[in-house]
């Protein structure tokens, strides 16, 4: 497949990400009643689940043109664990950028057509933004929430490389893949807002600006590093070496 449709993929992917998990967040994760006396809002455990299941969706509809990557540490797993090629790291993370960033948008033009919607830069995660300290939705110091996303991203990677191993159940891929973002969005709101995506990040922090943007170096660099790690840890202790030589084959460019 040419590298420019696998990034047309990754871009659309990323987008539908972050539109259906972060939209869910702000459009749905808290909505009141006509009365104002009952939540009728999907909360964390709905949020968890939309961002999981824009992973499973999209993992079966591109997942055999680009991969389904929807994330620059995601992409930087595979490429330490020897099934990317590091060539193709930049386009694919481009790619992936430009559709969290369209998402955001789309978003934020939904968001604003309430006449009550305000975005406040200085408290809380407006359009679902990542933060630590004040910007930590239960206030975890910037250690915690360092900690929490290289671990959660250390697992989602581990996941991902084991789930689509060649010795693994055939087809099965997306619904753990999907069911583990869930878990992780179930575990980490709390802490961070749950980014281990550096682009899904970058989208939301762009619109919002302010200390939001100032604090996005942490959302790229722990997941980053997670994924670097779980990718290493996989090839040097779980990985077949005829089926990793057999990805470095297929993955080399077209």
């Amino acid at each position: 497949m040419p590298l420019t449709k696998r990034c047309v993929a990754e871009f659309l992917g990323t987008l539908w990400l972050v539109l259906g998990g972060c939209g869910s967040a702000v459009l749905a994760g808290q909505f009141l009643d006509g009365s104002g006396a009952f939540d009728l809002g999907i909360g964390f455990l709905g949020v968890s689940l939309a961002f999981g299941l824009t992973v499973l969706t999209m993992a079966y509809a591109i997942g055999h043109i680009s991969g389904c990557h929807l994330n620059p540490a995601v992409s930087f797993g595979l490429w330490a664990a020897g099934r990317f090629p590091g060539g193709e790291l930049l386009p694919y993370i481009v790619s992936q950028v430009l559709g969290a960033v369209v998402g955001a948008g789309i978003i934020y033009l939904i968001a604003t057509g309430q006449s009550d919607f305000v975005i406040d830069p200085s408290v809380g995660n407006p359009l679902a933004t990542n933060g630590f300290g004040v910007h930590s939705p239960g206030g975890f110091s910037l250690l915690a929430c360092l900690v929490c996303e290289v671990v959660m991203t250390f697992f989602f990677l581990m996941i991902i490389l084991g789930a689509t191993d060649f010795r693994a159940p055939v087809g099965l891929a997306p619904v753990a893949i999907g069911l583990a973002l869930t878990l992780i969005h179930l575990i980490s709101i709390p802490v961070t807002n749950t980014s281990v995506n550096p682009a899904r990040s970058t989208g939301p922090a762009l619109f919002v600006g302010g200390p939001l943007v100032a604090q996005l170096w942490l959302f790229w660099v722990a997941p980053i590093l997670g994924a670097l790690l779980a990718g290493w840890f996989y090839a040097t202790f779980f990985a077949d070496d005829s089926e990793k030589a057999a990805r470095l084959e297929r993955t080399k460019p077209v």
